[in-house]
Formats: structure tokens, sequence, C-alpha cells
């Protein structure tokens, strides 16, 4: 072990690695130039955009550290990670934080601390370590036990209610069991128990909501059924990001974000609010940032020898490509609005800590990967 940290330490930051960095801070920056055009009128002594910049200092500190501690060592850890996690979600069924309707966050003095974004690395770390160390032979022990392990954290999160959430939660699952492999047999008893249960795990998830969740999902069979209520914020993100045309308006000169027609413009519309600034062609800039990313993410995951870094950089690039797909989509109307902050743009302290720790983990595993081979 000794020999592979001596061999990271003289190899350094190479090119590659600070191309990644460099890719991270270009969305961030683009991110806080959107937050600080919705909210420039922010009089407080602290306002959004220096708010989102100190969460963003936080976040690389928590960066550098998750890259440099060998993930070896951390994964050891995973599963009382994953218990403390769950006793925190357990905490804000007991004594957290109200909101709109949610209940998703515990008051740490002047801050909120947000359970169900802080356990997705202990869920990543705990699928690694338990795939990376237990044999994966037969559908019990590669799919049931390891399902087990996922489940309390998923109702949990389901219960604050936080729908947007408890599907990122069960995707990194997803991922990390498809990359991990199933024999058809299992693959098609997943499926055909899926169908089977389905109904009945709907309307539990259904009753589950509140009612503005569920006119959320209703509105986007048909928007224009109430275009002044639960069909508002999504017609008036897409009109922002149409209005945007080819090569924007120009920082505050997007109507629909200085006018305050469009809602949230600091969380989950902050693409609606970029785009609208920025065009098509801005538009564009952005998403090929994160297909670079994400793109860097599956080369560390394919070329990592070891099981468990591999299962670490498939689980980053998971967490953070549903964001990205779900954030994007549901501003642009191709899927239901559910509240899922745009990775690494969104205001949010704990995501965006919490975002930085995965790519921090990611570099980790790509850093010692060649002494691995």
């Amino acid at each position: 072990m000794s020999l592979m940290n001596d061999n990271v330490n003289r190899r350094g930051l190479d090119a590659f690695d600070w191309c990644f960095l460099g890719v991270i801070l270009a969305i961030i920056s683009m991110g806080i130039l959107s937050i600080y055009s919705v909210s420039n009128t922010d009089t407080s002594a602290f306002p959004v955009y220096w708010k989102q910049t100190t969460w963003m200092g936080v976040g690389l500190v928590a960066f550098m550290v998750a890259a440099g501690i060998d993930y070896h060592r951390l994964v050891r850890w995973s599963y009382i990670l994953y218990g403390l996690g769950l006793l925190l979600l357990i905490l804000v069924v007991i004594m957290g934080k109200s909101s709109r309707g949610s209940q998703r966050w515990i008051p740490i003095g002047p801050f909120m601390m947000q359970p169900s974004e802080f356990i997705k690395i202990p869920l990543i770390l705990t699928l690694a370590a338990y795939y990376g160390t237990t044999s994966r032979l037969g559908w019990i022990k590669r799919i049931i036990i390891p399902s087990l392990i996922v489940l309390p954290g998923f109702l949990l999160i389901l219960k604050q209610p936080d729908l947007g959430s408890s599907l990122g939660f069960l995707s990194i699952f997803i991922l990390i069991l498809l990359t991990v492999g199933m024999k058809s047999k299992a693959f098609g008893f997943m499926i055909l128990a899926g169908l089977m249960l389905f109904p009945f795990a709907w309307g539990g998830v259904w009753g589950s909501l509140h009612s503005y969740q569920q006119d959320r999902i209703l509105s986007f069979v048909d928007p224009s059924s109430d275009p002044g209520g639960k069909g508002y914020h999504g017609l008036q993100s897409r009109i922002a990001i149409g209005s945007g045309q080819l090569l924007g308006k120009g920082l505050h000169g997007g109507t629909q974000t200085q006018f305050k027609f469009l809602p949230e413009g600091h969380t989950d519309f902050v693409f609606a609010v970029y785009a609208e600034e920025w065009g098509f062609l801005g538009s564009v800039a952005l998403l090929t940032l994160y297909i670079i990313l994400f793109l860097m993410g599956l080369e560390i995951a394919s070329k990592t020898k070891d099981v468990m870094g591999s299962l670490l950089a498939v689980g980053v690039v998971a967490m953070i490509g549903f964001g990205v797909i779900v954030n994007i989509a549901m501003t642009s109307g191709l899927a239901p609005i559910v509240g899922i902050p745009l990775p690494l743009m969104s205001y949010g302290g704990s995501a965006m800590v919490v975002n930085l720790t995965g790519l921090g983990l990611l570099l980790n595993v790509k850093r010692r990967r060649l002494s691995l081979i």
C-alpha cells in the first residue's frame, strides 16, 4: 500500500487531472453567474450568489480530501458511514425542518443539512465494498442482499417526501448492478417482479406524495390544462429556454428571469435561466462540458483494474449523470418536474459539497489505477 501511495505522490496532478478540474470549475462558474443574474437584486448582507461561492470553497476542500485519501481506506468505513446516513434520515423524520410541504433538512446552527444528499456517497462506498469483497454467484448475493441494503435509505427519503432524490438514490444502485452484471434469468426475474409489483408500489409512492407533487406529475401529461396553476413552472421554464434563441439575451437580459416569471430560478430551474441568457450555443457549450466530464468518469471506470475503484467511479457518474439528465429533461418539458437540482450549477450547499466529494473520489480512483495494472 505504501508503494502505491509513493507512486501516486510522485505522479502528482498530471495534465488530465488539471483538465478534469478545469471542466468542473467551468460548470460551477456558469452556475454562480446564473445565480448572480437571478438574485442580483438581493440586498442582504450575504446574497445567494456569495453563499454559493462559499459552498464552492467548502466543496473544493472536500474534493481535495476525497482525492487525497486512498479510497481503499474509505471503503473500510463504508458500512459505518452508511449506517450514520440512515440515522440522519431517521432524524429528519423525527425532528427535520419542513418547507413547502417536505421535511428534508436538519438545522445545524445557521445552516441546513440535507441528509438525502449526504447519504449518496456512503451508498456508493457501501455497494463498492459489498461487490468488491463478496462472491457474486447466485441471484441472492448479487441482487437480493444489496437490494436490502439500499431499501431502507430509499424508503426513508421517499417518506420525506423527496421523489427526485429517492429516484436518484435508486439509479445509483441500478447502474452499479448493471455494471456488475446479471444473468439473463435474474434480469428477467427482476423485470417480471417489477411489472407484478408496480401497481402496488405506484399506489404507495403516489399516496406518499403531497398534492403539489402529484399536480406537477399530472401537469406533465397536460401542461396546458392549468397554465396559471400546476402547469405554471413547466410552461415558464420552456418559455425561458425558447426565448434565449441562438445567442441568448445576455447577463441580466432574460425577461422571464428578471421579471420573476420563472420561479426557483436559482435552484431547480437554473438551466432555464442560463439558456435564456446564453441561448442555444451557450447551452450546447454547457452540455459539452457535462459530456466531457461523463466521458472522463467512464474512462476511469473502464481502465481501473480494481473492482472497488471501478464501481466507485460508476456510482459517481450515475449520481451526477442522473441529476443532469433529469433536471434538463424536466426544465425542457421532457420529464415531470420532480425537484432535482442541476449538479454543480443549482444553488445548494449539501448538493455542492456531495457532488464535489464524489468527483474527488473519481479523481482518487484515476490517480491510483496505474499502480494496480
